[in-house]
């Protein structure tokens, strides 16, 4: 209030500092390239406290670029000895395949549970949804194959 409306325009204590030049590529880097001591992935507070900054710092940092380090998504590699060779045949297929060949691609989806409802459901009526029973008999599991028809795209 002292300065009178000359001090409206005054940025107050602790707002609108700008970040340090390339703090933020020093934090993505540091979070794609390597991980904390004894841990498997970085959290927000291990990264500030390296990083010398706050945690809602890093936290916005990695927002905007996309990073989440909790995230893991994993794959195996066979152990064949021959796993290059056949992968290679098959992406060749998929790539170049014959004269007058049907390429397909199979798959299978196992474990699907048989169910089938214990009573008739009642039919909808005016002003009442349609209804069935919660319980059902189970009758095992089966399994569905499909296959793609990679050129025409179709199952």
């Amino acid at each position: 209030m002292r300065e009178g409306l000359e001090g409206l325009w005054e940025v107050a204590e602790g707002r609108g500092r700008k970040p340090q030049a390339g703090l933020a590529q020093r934090i993505v880097e540091a979070t794609v390239s390597s991980k904390p001591a004894g841990q498997t992935h970085w959290s927000t507070r291990t990264m500030a406290k390296a990083q010398g900054v706050d945690a809602s710092t890093v936290c916005r940092i990695w927002q905007e670029h996309g990073l989440q380090p909790h995230r893991q998504e994993t794959f195996k590699l066979s152990r064949d000895p021959q796993f290059v060779p056949k992968l290679l045949d098959v992406v060749g297929v998929y790539l170049n395949p014959p004269q007058n060949a049907v390429v397909l691609c199979v798959d299978e989806k196992t474990q699907i549970q048989a169910l089938d409802r214990t009573q008739p459901g009642l039919p909808m009526k005016r002003g009442r949804c349609g209804t069935w029973t919660h319980d059902c008999v189970r009758h095992g599991t089966t399994t569905l194959f499909a296959a793609l028809n990679v050129a025409a795209g179709t199952v």
